[in-house]
């Protein structure tokens, strides 16, 4: 197995991971980090001669930037920086916060305090916010959210990007 590790880890969690790894019956082969995966996946090794390259990647609960530097298929880190309390949830949740604020005002109907009602409003912010990666806009419409109120809504990703500014700036 190549098990793959944040950039970031040192050489006691690299072990602790390799370690982990033959405990559960697999025969690690190697550790390497997070970047340089990313990097192979998309065949970076393989085009043209030495460069560097700038790896970002947003996880559901963190965010990490790597510049790696590739010489003749070797891969070098040559730093890297994130946010361990950034991620994909933290602009979900913003979206779940900010529909919640408009079924308020289009309803006068508070359902902050439904878990059901905001389980499905997740799923649906979710798939929204994986939809604005490639279109200008989205739609939520979940039937029956709550108190038997269909809901349907748009969000842009101007929208959307307006208001998780702070976040795009960290």
């Amino acid at each position: 197995a190549v098990i793959t590790v944040p950039a970031s880890f040192n050489d006691a969690q690299r072990q602790a991971t390799k370690d982990a790894g033959a405990i559960s019956g697999l025969n690690v082969l190697r550790i390497i980090n997070e970047p340089t995966a990313a990097a192979i996946a998309y065949g970076l090794h393989k085009k043209g001669k030495g460069k560097n390259v700038l790896i970002f990647d947003l996880g559901g609960g963190t965010f990490d930037v790597s510049l790696l530097s590739i010489e003749e298929g070797i891969f070098e880190v040559k730093a890297t920086a994130g946010d361990t309390h950034l991620g994909g949830e933290d602009f979900d949740n913003r979206l779940v916060d900010y529909f919640v604020d408009e079924f308020k005002r289009k309803y006068k109907k508070d359902m902050s305090q439904n878990q059901r009602a905001l389980r499905r409003l997740r799923t649906a912010c979710e798939r929204a916010k994986r939809t604005l990666s490639n279109t200008t806009q989205a739609h939520i419409e979940i039937d029956s959210l709550f108190e038997s109120i269909d809901f349907n809504s748009v969000i842009t990703r101007a929208r959307f990007e307006d208001m998780n500014m702070d976040y795009f700036r960290k």
